[in-house]
């Protein structure tokens, strides 16, 4: 059984290197998983793959069923994530192609299911989420990714935006002066779900693009998608160098 598993975003639906052993279909009191959770071996270790946004891409991040993923993840053994995200830069140096490690997330979207905790079964509960990432997870996948010899930012506040719309320039004006240095839309609930259910969680963010207002001209899709090929490329180097160490 793998003790880790590996959240594809955008672009990242599928690992090139990943061995497939079996497919697990899991049922959660949340719904359905975005799909079934892919085992398989990874430069010679057991991991866990899953699509959030399905292995067609077929799932807009308002409606990713955050809970369900989290949750199946969970109930099979996983105790550490790494979650791959799409991301604009809105920091200077966040430029196409980029990693970055965020240590940090504000929560700008709405109406999803959010906690784990709003059933009314026992007392409330809270988490702490002054930190919002696992920092162990976080420094293994920085010390990979320098291992590797790749671009990587060790740090930075990810704004998670409702989608699935991109943003207005005014609005990422607005989150840079809220201090946001990156703007995705599936960074939450699901770092504060992973820590309702107490697993490491650290997010890889992948630069696809200048957000809004902070690059030349119109944001495409076809641009994204270019810069994708060459970020998804970075992040499975990453994943050769960190999963020998991923023993939390």
């Amino acid at each position: 059984m793998s003790n880790i598993a590996i959240i594809g975003g955008t672009g990242l639906t599928s690992i090139k290197s990943l061995e497939i052993t079996r497919r697990e279909m899991v049922s959660t009191p949340y719904g359905e998983p975005s799909g079934p959770l892919t085992h398989g071996m990874l430069c010679g270790h057991n991991v866990v793959f899953l699509a959030r946004h399905g292995y067609g891409h077929t799932i807009p991040p308002h409606d990713v069923n955050y809970r369900a993923n989290i949750w199946a993840l969970k109930s099979i053994g996983v105790e550490n994530i790494l979650a791959v995200a799409a991301v604009g830069g809105i920091r200077e140096d966040l430029v196409p192609g980029k990693l970055v490690i965020p240590d940090q997330i504000i929560d700008y979207t709405w109406s999803r299911g959010n906690t784990f905790f709003d059933r009314g079964e026992g007392p409330v509960k809270h988490i702490d989420f002054t930190w919002p990432y696992c920092e162990s997870m976080r420094q293994l996948a920085i010390d990979a990714a320098k291992q590797a010899g790749l671009d990587v930012s060790e740090g930075g506040t990810y704004a998670a935006t409702q989608g699935p719309r991109l943003e207005t320039a005014a609005e990422v004006t607005r989150l840079e002066k809220d201090g946001a240095d990156m703007v995705g839309m599936t960074g939450m609930p699901e770092a504060a779900l992973a820590r309702e259910l107490e697993l490491c969680y650290a997010s890889c963010a992948v630069v696809a693009n200048r957000a809004a207002g902070r690059g030349d001209g119109e944001i495409t899709i076809a641009e994204i998608e270019e810069n994708l090929v060459s970020g998804m490329q970075q992040v499975e180097k990453l994943l050769e160098v960190l999963l020998p160490t991923c023993r939390i």
